[in-house]
């Protein structure tokens, strides 16, 4: 076991999938010579040379199209947005192309391409700098989106997506690359279609993903010291959706509360709240809550910018009412 941060997890990830298969190749802005805006593909360019290290124009519409027609040929593209909210340019290109070639060429075609990078809400970036586009694509048929949130579950899933014969988004959090955390030695994969029970409990199911999913776990130490056993799962996969864990988990509770970082309209919660009130209504003791960041653009003041999203005081107040309603 060695000691790691989130983006040297992820640059191996990408290093080791380079080593194994010569069809795996990296490409975006500043990830050649800079080796990239977090470091994440840091002297690749010098161990695989241009071709597999791809220094492109700042044209996201035109390098993702690239990208999707490398993949229909057989390769294997791994796409870095320099910040995931550019990626906004090539929409046309990840949903009408990525997403929809598979079936519409009856099969014929697959498409190994994952898109990463990092997003989210960071410290004063700035609206344009501070996007969550998971619920962007979320309707998009064809589309794998994965949240990784930890060093080890960000190289697991990582090379997981690199194998897949379908495009893969996958989504890491600006404020999360200097994570530390101890990764097995030996080789090792996750799955992209599940989601991870970080602490069973009894009282309250709390789903979340992504930085969200430490912000719970701030949440959980005073959440203890009261009593309170709340049971917390990140999500990690959020197409599809992990509905199996997340039923076993309602069933298991009978209440439900969704922290996350998109917002409130039209976010993953709200998909996911639909999903459990259409399939675990009869399990619910309680209407499901969402706690979610607020419709607006998200302000560069560091003050207001926190008010925007949701914070661990406002997860334990959200477990103390649920909970004493139905005491």
């Amino acid at each position: 076991m060695a000691e790691i941060l989130m983006f040297n997890a992820l640059r191996e990830a990408i290093d080791e999938e380079m080593a194994r298969d010569e069809t795996v190749f990296v490409l975006g802005e500043d990830v050649g010579h800079y080796g990239g805006s977090y470091k994440v593909t840091k002297d690749l360019y010098h161990k695989y040379g241009e071709w597999r290290v791809l220094d492109t124009p700042i044209a996201e519409n035109s390098f993702t199209g690239m990208a999707v027609g490398a993949a229909m040929t057989g390769l294997r593209p791994i796409i870095e947005g320099m910040n995931m909210g550019f990626l906004l340019l090539a929409f046309n290109q990840i949903a009408n192309n990525a997403g929809m070639l598979r079936y519409t060429s009856g099969g014929n075609f697959k498409i190994p391409l994952v898109i990463r990078g990092p997003g989210g809400v960071g410290r004063q970036l700035g609206a344009e700098h501070s996007q969550r586009l998971e619920a962007y694509f979320q309707a998009v048929p064809g589309l794998k989106i994965v949240a990784c949130s930890t060093p080890y579950n960000a190289k697991g899933l990582l090379k997981s997506a690199i194998r897949d014969e379908n495009p893969v988004l996958f989504f890491e959090h600006v404020l999360l690359y200097n994570l530390k955390e101890e990764l097995p030695a030996s080789e090792y994969w996750l799955p992209l279609d599940k989601a991870e029970i970080v602490r069973p409990g009894k009282d309250v199911t709390i789903l979340t993903y992504s930085r969200m999913r430490h912000h719970c776990l701030q949440a959980l130490k005073q959440l203890e010291q009261e009593g309170y056993d709340p049971e917390i799962i990140d999500l990690i996969s959020l197409k599809p959706l992990d509905l199996k864990t997340i039923g076993d988990s309602i069933r298991k509770t009978h209440r439900v509360i969704i922290v996350e970082e998109c917002m409130k309209t039209g976010g993953i919660a709200a998909e996911l709240t639909a999903l459990i009130n259409e399939q675990l209504f009869d399990e619910l003791d309680a209407p499901v809550l969402r706690l979610s960041s607020q419709d607006i653009p998200t302000p560069y003041n560091g003050t207001l910018e926190n008010l925007t999203i949701v914070q661990p005081a406002q997860i334990v107040e959200a477990v103390q009412k649920m909970v004493a309603l139905l005491v």
